[in-house]
């Protein structure tokens, strides 16, 4: 089966350095097949005969602080959900160049509350934050730490370029 997986936090601000080509090589190493890297930020697409996703994202995980020594979180989706993500899109009246789509570990129970973003817009559908910040995300308070920490499960942030690029990867795997 072919997965997308989604590493948080890793080579930015020259943090958790982790070049891409040792990614390749660390996840071949774990039996995964055509593994393919996309930019530096932690954009994976592969094949694997395991069907269980959190156990895929696990084992990435242990791989890296065996090997790093630091924790990276992983989320592991199947193209139908990374599909499913896109289609849900709220925000299709807006300019996709401002938006970006959070994806949470796990779907919140508890999602309401109110946040003073300006001009930000955000919406939770199922296991993905959608977000809209016409001033740019550098500016926006709307960051995986705040989700992470308002809805109580791990998040990471990837714009519509990039979860494009992943399913065009993906679906030629």
């Amino acid at each position: 089966m072919t997965y997308i997986a989604i590493l948080r936090g890793i080579n930015v601000s020259g943090s958790k350095k982790l070049p891409m080509a040792e990614l390749r090589t660390l996840l071949a190493k774990l039996d995964f097949q055509k593994v393919q890297t996309y930019i530096q930020s932690g954009n994976v697409v592969f094949t694997s005969d395991e069907k269980n996703q959190e156990k895929l994202g696990e084992q990435i995980s242990e791989a890296i602080k065996k090997q790093y020594d630091y924790d990276v979180p992983v989320l592991v989706k199947t193209i139908a959900e990374w599909k499913t993500a896109m289609v849900n899109n709220p925000f299709t009246d807006k300019d996709i160049s401002k938006q970006a789509i959070t994806f949470l570990a796990t779907t919140p129970t508890e999602t309401d509350f109110e946040i003073d973003s300006k001009d930000d817009e955000f919406k939770i559908i199922n296991s993905e934050v959608y977000l809209y910040c016409p001033n740019g995300f550098g500016r926006s308070k709307l960051t995986n730490n705040l989700f992470e920490r308002k809805l109580k499960t791990q998040a990471t942030t990837r714009n519509w370029k990039t979860i494009h690029k992943l399913l065009e990867m993906a679906e030629v795997l």
